[in-house]
């Protein structure tokens, strides 16, 4: 809702001579009138596009539904192997390899070797309270329907 506040136009094909027509809608102003001191303190505060890509790619881990429930089964037990984690999940084993393959890669989960075994924990703290915001947020959203 948020999201759908912030946004002043929008903006969908049509087949007019450049592509684009406004579309009034329930979460567009009525009226086109910018502050121009608060936009460009706005743009002062945002992040690089750099960043920005990089955010929408750590966000991408949590557009999986499996990879998920791995995070949150990680989250949960503190280090999982691959058996256990696919016990845990209800998945193939196989799955739940590839999943950690991607989730290695993006730097959400690292890996750690004992024996013939390879465990498998959160990267890091921000890791964790990012699942737990989110976890939090969804039961909040609960509680106000």
């Amino acid at each position: 809702m948020l999201i759908h506040q912030l946004i002043c136009t929008v903006v969908q094909m049509s087949g007019s001579a450049s592509g684009l027509r406004a579309v009034t809608s329930i979460e567009a102003c009525e009226v086109r009138v910018i502050d121009p001191a608060k936009v460009a303190a706005t743009r002062d505060r945002l992040p690089s596009t750099w960043e920005t890509d990089a955010l929408a790619d750590w966000f991408k881990v949590l557009g999986d539904a499996t990879r998920a429930r791995i995070l949150y089964a990680v989250l949960e037990a503190g280090d999982l192997c691959v058996c256990d984690l696919a016990a845990t999940v209800d998945v193939p084993e196989s799955t739940v390899s590839h999943a950690l393959r991607w989730l290695r890669g993006a730097g959400v989960v690292r890996a750690r070797r004992a024996g013939k075994m390879m465990y498998y924990s959160l990267d890091d703290e921000h890791v964790r309270m990012l699942l737990e915001v989110g976890r939090e947020h969804l039961r909040h959203r609960e509680q106000i329907r």
